[in-house]
């Protein structure tokens, strides 16, 4: 049985140290034009969510319309009292009520999502809200997902990274062969790749099993990029001065 054959290569780094060739009619030496090294680099990075929705029902039925609004009125007063002494600004709480009559009685429904910034807070709440009210509330479990600024933040961080490898590739490859790098004459970005992470409008379909750091890693967000540069060439590398 034969053997595989070899997978073929890729080039990541070349120097261009060849003199140009004299224009056709003039005589003279070749040209030395500026020398260059092409480099190409990469990076991958991840975000975990920076935010986290938790949704809480609670409901009452009572023959008397006052009653049962009474009832939800003083649950919904103590979770939104609980959280705003833990940080949550009133801004990222949010009520629905509904208010219906059912047969002889009088039904009412609320649910209050908030939105946590800060996961140690949102678990207080949610172990406060559990052990005070214990089944006369639902929790859901908490739905994470990353706002547009932090995948803006990582998409940036992502190519500035792979930029950074990819100089720091071009600099060994003029140190080995005695060189000094120059500045940047190309920078292009060649590919960017995401995946994973939720968005807030995107509702995952996690079973309610998993744990909380299962949440936060499967809602986690990754992003990858590839870029082609191009650098001066300097000339011999000093290494008297550098050892000074």
């Amino acid at each position: 049985m034969a053997p595989p054959a070899p997978a073929p290569s890729r080039v990541f780094a070349e120097l261009d140290l060849a003199p140009s060739p004299v224009p056709e009619g003039r005589v003279g030496t070749p040209v030395l034009p500026g020398r260059e090294v092409h480099v190409s680099g990469s990076a991958e990075l991840s975000a975990r969510p920076d935010r986290a929705r938790v949704s809480m029902r609670l409901g009452s039925r009572k023959e008397a319309a006052a009653e049962a609004r009474s009832s939800v009125s003083r649950r919904l007063q103590y979770i939104a009292h609980s959280a705003r002494l833990r940080g949550v600004p009133e801004e990222n709480m949010t009520v629905t009520e509904d208010f219906s009559r059912v047969e002889n009685t009088y039904q009412m429904e609320a649910e209050v999502c908030i939105i946590f910034s800060d996961f140690g807070k949102m678990q207080n709440v949610c172990n406060l809200l559990t052990e005070k009210l214990g089944t006369s509330v639902t929790i859901s479990p908490p739905h994470f997902y990353h706002t547009p600024e932090a995948i803006d933040t990582l998409r940036r961080q992502v190519c500035v990274t792979a930029v950074g490898n990819t100089r720091r590739k071009a600099q060994e490859v003029c140190r080995l062969f005695g060189q000094a790098l120059g500045k940047p004459l190309l920078i292009k970005e060649e590919e960017t790749k995401e995946w994973g992470g939720h968005i807030d409008s995107h509702l995952s379909h996690s079973a309610d099993s998993q744990t909380l750091q299962e949440r936060i890693q499967n809602a986690t967000a990754y992003a990858s990029c590839r870029v082609f540069a191009v650098f001066e060439i300097k000339g011999k590398e000093n290494r008297r001065s550098k050892m000074l």
